[in-house]
């Protein structure tokens, strides 16, 4: 039980961290650099995104036992554009600011190579509570990532964060974070401060496991020695 409890955890927390879709595997970057100019559009992609995940993992895992492997790809586009195609009506009738922002880039869903890489590596070949899982902790991981880069662009861009003023008083905004080059910087930075959190993670694991193996030898050797 508590093996299944901690794999159906790595499921959820995996796109979140350690594999983070734009942060660690750098896929989706064409909507992570044209809608973060906010916050709030941001999280408005994700959640579509989102929406649009959970729906196709769930269709594929599904089905997936009675798709014939030679049109498996075809399939998957159609179930993607069947959820995209219903995110699109939901925004548009719904949340119209929202839709209006993001524009053609919820359409651009159905060809997000986020959504159809879960389909083909994860949902094709897992059930349908572990492809929920899948799509929940991507999806997550997608929004916040978007969340991150877009706070950052509209703080120094705007010297707003959800359209409430932040630094006006405090500094001038630079305009280019608002604008395509300051979308390439700020991915890039957050990019470059994950990477090196996590090399720095991985350096002090691997101190910290050295010094218990050389604690563990000198209990073994009774020495009397210890971790310095």
């Amino acid at each position: 039980m508590a093996k299944s409890s901690k794999n159906t955890l790595s499921v959820l927390t995996n796109g979140i961290i350690r594999e983070n879709p734009v942060l660690k595997l750098v896929l989706g970057t064409c909507p992570t650099l044209a809608v973060t100019t906010m916050a709030k559009n941001g999280i408005g992609m994700g959640i579509a995104a989102t929406f649009v995940l959970l729906g196709s993992n769930i269709v594929i895992s599904l089905i997936r036992k009675i798709v014939p492997d030679k049109v498996r790809i075809p399939v998957f586009i159609t179930v993607i554009a069947g959820f995209t195609t219903i995110a699109d009506m939901l925004l548009h009738a719904y949340l119209p600011d929202i839709y209006k922002e993001l524009g053609i880039f919820i359409p651009l869903i159905v060809v997000n190579c986020i959504i159809f890489a879960r389909a083909e590596m994860f949902a094709s070949k897992n059930g349908v509570g572990s492809s929920i899982l899948d799509a929940l902790g991507m999806g997550a991981g997608f929004t916040l990532a978007l969340l991150i880069i877009g706070s950052v662009r509209e703080i120094l861009g705007a010297g707003t964060w959800m359209g409430i003023p932040v630094t006006r008083e405090l500094f001038d905004p630079a305009i280019i974070m608002i604008l395509p080059p300051g979308g390439f910087l700020a991915f890039g930075f957050v990019v470059a401060a994950i990477q090196k959190f996590s090399v720095l993670k991985a350096r002090n694991k691997e101190i910290a496991g050295g010094c218990s193996m050389n604690c563990a030898g000198c209990a073994a050797g009774n020495n009397g020695g210890g971790c310095q």
